[in-house]
């Protein structure tokens, strides 16, 4: 496989609005960005994910777009953005922007003319259909935010399509001029010198074009099985690379919901010319039903067979993105380490460690390299998600109580990722000197990232050890291109793996438990490269795991 600056990048996700604030306003923004650039750099990450900061009403929080041209005011100018592009190109850091293709907001002037009357020339650039004889929507598809993806237009007497919001219509992918439109924006942003794309929802934009009836309504979103991952997508994505992604040096990863590691390939496989990789969300989908809004216990079993899955089908046929978290998933040390004060630290690098020595490109989300915490709210209106919102009548309307409701909110709320970072102790946590957009978790009296960086045993620390690592001169191959192999799948306990190649062999191993184990592995252990425990010897007879311990080791490679 032909090697790309990417392979061994790690990418940190800014989700603008939370990050920090620079006038007082309680919003996060571009300026705030471009002052908390040495906390990236020093943290060793070398791409930014940038999420939405174009012209929005903000009713999803900047991904539903009314001028791809435009950045929001309460982001910045474009004369902000351009200074962030430079700032970050002086410290060798590249961005990625957030491309949301799939729909625009409703205030976008495409669909404002689209709406003004069935003749207009824009009409056809979103997706219009009659109403059934009954006056019923045009099929039983599902949205993501409500329960039905059409909403009806009094003024046409048609339903338009929306598989989120209905404030985030669809555009018609089938329409050559929506393709061409959204190929313009992807070249003035790239000329602008960013270094790619996280692409929305990418694998949703075609739709097929009779609009059959869902028959499958027990595996997520009706509906999913016509506009996820079909065809017209992949011949959509081929035409994009040829029309755009060719003429750069970039970074693609949709997301990609519904995914299997056979599409992973379709859509990575470096001979395809669609993706660089994508984001699957087999191993976040373990603890929940997330559009029945049912909670599950988490399965570390289930966990090492999703990642090995992924690990071992991509190997040599595409490429791996891993994360633990994200804007839209709840914080990862409270959802799968332990966010008590006696654990946080060790389980946070415990997981960091089993992420960040897999192949494919790690990805960091804010505040995770600080093991930021859920926060508890105490009531539904102190969420602003329009996701949790639709989960919490979802779940009373099903008999739940209240308390129910909120219980699986404290667990898995998208407002978790989207509390404001926690950056000192003093008010608001350092992050703005106005009022915060979203509430800040108290607790960062204790959490926060002045406090981390003072401290030389902290997650923080335990990141950039785990980056330097990566992309070392002497164990970076292994970990970027070397084999995977599971140790122990029936371990409910312990996650131990093997990455390897001609020239050496690491072996890591995970406690996921707060108990004192043992385990013993066949290879002969060598040196001891990073542990989450202090004072771990660099040589060990025999491995005794703390609570939460994890281990990188070399070991004799000889197989």
């Amino acid at each position: 496989m032909e090697r790309k600056w990417w392979h061994n990048a790690v990418v940190y996700q800014i989700y603008p609005r939370s990050f920090c604030d620079s006038n007082a306003d309680g919003v996060g923004d571009i300026p705030g960005i471009i002052s908390k650039l040495s906390h990236i750099e020093e943290l060793g990450a070398n791409v930014i994910w940038l999420s939405p900061v174009y012209a929005s009403p903000m009713k999803d929080n900047g991904y539903d777009i009314s001028d791809y041209y435009e950045i929001a005011p309460e982001y910045g100018s474009m004369a902000d953005m351009e200074e962030l592009i430079t700032e970050c190109s002086k410290r060798n850091i590249r961005i990625i922007m957030d491309l949301v293709a799939n729909h625009t907001s409703e205030q976008h002037p495409w669909f404002i003319e689209s709406k003004s009357s069935k003749e207009n020339e824009k009409r056809d650039w979103y997706i219009w259909k009659p109403a059934k004889g009954d006056g019923s929507e045009p099929n039983n598809w599902e949205s993501f935010f409500t329960k039905k993806a059409w909403t009806y237009d009094n003024a046409s007497k048609q339903y338009y399509l929306h598989l989120f919001a209905p404030s985030q219509p669809d555009l018609n992918w089938h329409n050559p001029q929506v393709r061409q439109a959204i190929y313009q924006v992807m070249h003035f942003w790239l000329r602008k010198g960013i270094s790619g794309f996280r692409m929305d929802v990418i694998n949703m934009i075609a739709k097929p074009s009779d609009f059959p009836d869902a028959t499958i309504f027990d595996e997520g979103v009706a509906g999913w099985e016509h506009w996820a991952n079909n065809h017209g997508c992949h011949q959509y994505l081929r035409e994009m690379y040829r029309e755009v992604l060719s003429h750069y040096d970039v970074l693609t990863v949709g997301e990609t919901p519904f995914t299997t590691p056979l599409d992973g390939r379709y859509y990575s496989h470096p001979a395809r010319n669609e993706l660089s990789m994508i984001f699957q969300f087999d191993h976040v989908s373990i603890d929940r039903e997330e559009h029945n809004a049912r909670a599950l216990p988490f399965s570390l079993l289930e966990y090492k067979q999703v990642m090995s899955k992924w690990q071992l089908a991509l190997h040599g046929q595409g490429w791996n993105s891993v994360y633990w978290s994200n804007h839209d998933q709840p914080r990862a040390v409270s959802r799968y380490g332990d966010d008590s004060p006696r654990y946080r630290e060790t389980s946070a690098k415990m997981l960091a460690t089993v992420l960040h020595c897999m192949s494919g490109t790690p990805y960091i989300y804010q505040g995770e390299e600080i093991a930021m915490t859920n926060q508890c709210f105490s009531d539904i209106s102190e969420y602003n998600d329009l996701m949790a919102h639709f989960h919490y009548q979802k779940i009373l309307a099903r008999g739940d109580s209240k308390q129910q409701a909120l219980d699986f909110l404290n667990r898995f709320s998208r407002d978790h990722a989207r509390c404001p970072v926690h950056w000192n102790k003093h008010e608001n946590a350092g992050f703005s000197q106005g009022v915060p957009w979203l509430s800040i978790n108290p607790n960062y009296l204790d959490i926060n990232a002045e406090t981390a960086r003072a401290n030389p045993n902290s997650t923080f620390h335990h990141y950039r050890a785990l980056i330097a690592l990566r992309q070392s001169p002497q164990y970076g191959d292994t970990i970027t291109y070397g084999h995977y192999q599971l140790l122990d799948p029936e371990d409910s306990e312990v996650y131990a793996y093997l990455r390897y190649d001609q020239h050496q062999c690491l072996l890591i191993v995970a406690n996921f438990t707060a108990k004192h184990l043992e385990r013993s592995y066949q290879e002969k252990l060598l040196e001891v490269l990073l542990s989450n425990i202090s004072n771990t010897p660099t040589r060990l007879t025999g491995l005794k795991l703390e609570p939460y311990a994890a281990l990188v080791m070399e070991v004799d490679a000889t197989r």
